[in-house]
């Protein structure tokens, strides 16, 4: 009798803390993290500095390069082209600056709709399903609450089958036989500087430091905390109706790393630290060239904003938006000290900047015309999912108001790097990128060619400003003429039949190209759009099931 009341009282004992943990269970990624890689307190970052370097003059170096890659910028969120935040009340005077005394590529594409394939293609000139970086790495768990999310007339599809078949979270990564952007300026003497979000794989084989990056400060996964939740300087925006935001807020964690250490606290708020970080690091490498991956992790979620910013942008009616505004006034002024700091030191006529955003912002967060006026947002290949800003400054090569509409990807950013350094592109594996420069200094001889996307069941080919978009879920091809409607409001599909399976043949051939997945998608999830998360949608709505 005794030995049943004693197993009785440990079967309550489970089902009590089963009943408790059950509703928290979206939490055990982080509560995990947290366990197994604690965060240490702030820690000094100390960028080295070459003992024997002597100023050299613009003769006697090559250009500095800096890429400032925001994430999830919808390109209506800067006033370069007549928009802005809040139908522009919120400018980004530092941002347009860049526009305005360099070049705009007017039509710049992402590497992917999603943010590290993006990040893979920048890194290596290609496009990253050639290399199998198809997906976005992302915990199980976080897909499977995707799956079964609720999104309203449509529904999601689970690969619960292909669980078995994934890799572990950390070993999703940039494979080390790609050769980085960072590895080829390293071998023309540059040094290398990572600061940001990674998101190219955490196992140590992946992490900058063995990707071409000398230094480095910033965290692996796909987003961080802004700062600690309860800050009293902090404005947190929490949206229910979000499944990524209910993921989000209680696993990620504030903290960095520096060189691959432990984690620690940032000092203030994420972009500013950075910001000061980026222009710490321009100080001690003024004297020898140097590139700069800037890879900023504003204004991806979760919506988190300095008091100061919010205050400051008081005349924004709406706080939802002005919360989203504040986080843009952060990435404004972070790209003004990084040209400011150039300034100071005397190097901004020779070093190359060029910002640009990973893809389109995100229909979950419920904004409207954030990529305005592109239909489409991030996680489809309508033009709002991949058409972002592509801004070129280099003040000794680039006349300002310099406008080229030909079409430029994030897989150009190699070549160009190549090209200005003096380096080699390498010659043992397909390069998909052009030197933009090139198209700057000799626009009449820019060569065709195609770019290509690819989300398992979703492909897309842009070539001669024809765009062809072939979806298995739902079983429709889409083919626009950019040229006369770039805003894709009009489907030729029916009407172009010639031209359809034309396009569709040289889609299929370069499909054919591509790399297996190196890890499969676990979830394909209904992504509208014309509507965002915060308007009614019925089974007549344009959608497309991404896969991730």
């Amino acid at each position: 009798m005794r030995i049943l009341i004693i197993i009785g009282a440990i079967i309550a004992v489970l089902a009590g803390a089963l009943a408790f943990a059950w509703p928290h269970r979206i939490a055990l990624p982080g509560l995990i993290n947290r366990i197994q890689d604690p965060i240490g307190p702030n820690r000094d970052v100390v960028w080295s500095r070459d003992p024997e370097a002597a100023a050299m003059t613009a003769g006697e170096r090559p250009p500095n390069m800096i890429i400032i890659l925001v994430d999830d910028l919808g390109i209506n969120d800067i006033s370069a082209f007549g928009g802005g935040v809040a139908g522009g009340l919120m400018p980004t005077p530092n941002i347009d600056a860049l526009a305005r005394n360099g070049a705009i590529f007017s039509n710049g594409y992402a590497g992917n709709a999603t943010c590290a394939p993006s990040r893979a293609a920048i890194m290596t000139g290609r496009f990253a399903t050639r290399f199998g970086f198809e997906f976005t790495p992302a915990p199980v768990a976080f897909h499977r609450l995707l799956g079964s999310f609720d999104y309203g007339p449509h529904e999601a599809m689970w690969h619960e089958d292909r669980v078995s078949q994934t890799i572990p979270l950390e070993d999703q990564g940039l494979p080390p036989s790609e050769i980085t952007i960072a590895e080829m300026l390293q071998a023309q003497d540059y040094q290398t500087l990572f600061l940001g979000k990674w998101h190219l794989g955490a196992s140590e084989q992946f992490q900058p430091q063995n990707q071409g990056f000398d230094e480095w400060v910033g965290f692996y996964p796909g987003a961080a905390l802004f700062m600690p939740i309860n800050d009293p300087d902090v404005v947190n925006l929490r949206q229910e109706f979000d499944p990524v935001d209910r993921f989000l807020w209680p696993n990620l964690a504030y903290a960095v790393r520096w060189n691959g250490s432990d984690r620690f606290h940032p000092d203030g708020y994420m972009t500013d630290y950075f910001a000061d970080e980026a222009v710490a690091a321009i100080e001690a490498n003024a004297n020898r060239p140097f590139f700069m991956y800037l890879s900023l992790n504003a204004p991806h979620t979760p919506i988190q904003a300095l008091r100061s910013d919010v205050e400051a942008l008081s005349y924004i009616e709406d706080e939802r938006v002005r919360v989203y505004a504040a986080m843009i006034r952060a990435v404004d002024r972070a790209v003004g000290r990084v040209r400011e700091a150039l300034e100071a030191q005397g190097i901004a006529d020779d070093t190359l900047i060029v910002f640009s955003s990973d893809n389109g912002a995100p229909s979950y967060i419920g904004f409207d015309d954030l990529n305005a006026p592109y239909r489409g947002w991030k996680a489809n290949f309508f033009e709002g999912g991949i058409h972002v800003p592509m801004l070129v400054e280099w003040p000794a090569r680039i006349a300002p108001g310099t406008v080229i509409d030909d079409p430029v990807a994030h897989v150009d950013l190699f070549a160009t790097a190549a090209a200005a350094a003096g380096g080699e592109m390498p010659t043992d594996r397909v390069m998909d990128g052009l030197d933009m420069m090139a198209m700057i200094d000799s626009p009449d001889t820019v060569p065709e060619r195609a770019l290509f996307w690819r989300s398992d069941h979703y492909r897309v080919l842009l070539e001669g400003g024809w765009k062809l978009q072939v979806s298995e879920y739902p079983d429709r091809s889409w083919l626009f003429n950019l040229n006369e409607d770039p805003t894709e409001q009009v489907d030729l599909a029916a009407a172009e039949p010639a031209r359809l399976a034309q396009m569709r043949a040289r889609l299929d051939a370069l499909n054919a190209e591509q790399s297996a997945p190196l890890w499969p998608s676990l979830v394909s999830a209904p992504i509208y759009v014309d509507t965002h998360a915060l308007e009614e949608r019925d089974a007549d709505d344009t959608y497309v099931l991404w896969s991730n």
